[in-house]
């Protein structure tokens, strides 16, 4: 199994910690006046969801955990997991809200995700980076508002609000970078 030390750390890098996969969301760099220098990180479960900050030295090092992915659909939420289906085999699958925290603000019926499996267990699901959503409701088209880079919130089909250019109106359909929730262009 592959090994990753301190100088390999960086965001979304994958690690084992204690027979449980990690993934890095922050690391910073420090390099005190005496003694070694050290990555402070921030991790997050992919069991759980859980965030739990870890210090990593010279010297520590973690295996790297197998991943497996697996394109699936997402069907429905049935009030206690989110239901999904392999779209080969047609079987379902669901998994409880901790699971799928940060993909669920992106999930609309017929949404295909990748499915996290790790050890053989459904862990979590990754929404594309890019998908197509419905503005349900945004303020008007205000004349003079014609300065460049001005933006206005919008709420979008799930219920996410993200910040849009001032020519996109309630009923318009746009393209959404999931990972930084950025409005990246109108689909026409």
């Amino acid at each position: 199994m592959a090994t990753i030390g301190m100088s390999d750390i960086k965001k979304g890098v994958r690690m084992e910690i204690s027979g449980v996969p990690y993934k890095v969301v922050e690391f910073q760099h420090v390099k005190p006046g005496k003694g070694a220098a050290f990555v402070r990180t921030k991790v997050k479960s992919f069991l759980n969801g859980k965030v739990i900050e870890k210090t990593i030295h010279a010297g520590d090092k973690f295996e790297v955990p197998v991943l497996e992915y697996k394109t699936m659909q997402y069907l429905y939420d049935d009030g206690e997991m989110l239901q999904f289906m392999d779209n080969e085999t047609y079987d379902q699958l669901g998994l409880v809200y901790e699971q799928c925290e940060e993909a669920m603000k992106w999930l609309k019926d017929g949404t295909n995700v990748d499915m996290v499996f790790y050890k053989g267990e459904a862990i979590s699901v990754e929404v594309p980076t890019t998908m197509e959503f419905v503005v349900t409701q945004t303020g008007p088209k205000d004349k003079g508002d014609t300065a460049s880079g001005s933006k206005k919130p919008a709420v979008i089909e799930t219920g996410v609000t993200i910040q849009v250019p001032y020519h996109i109106l309630e009923g318009d359909s746009i393209k959404v970078n999931t990972v930084d929730a950025e409005y990246l262009e109108k689909v026409k």
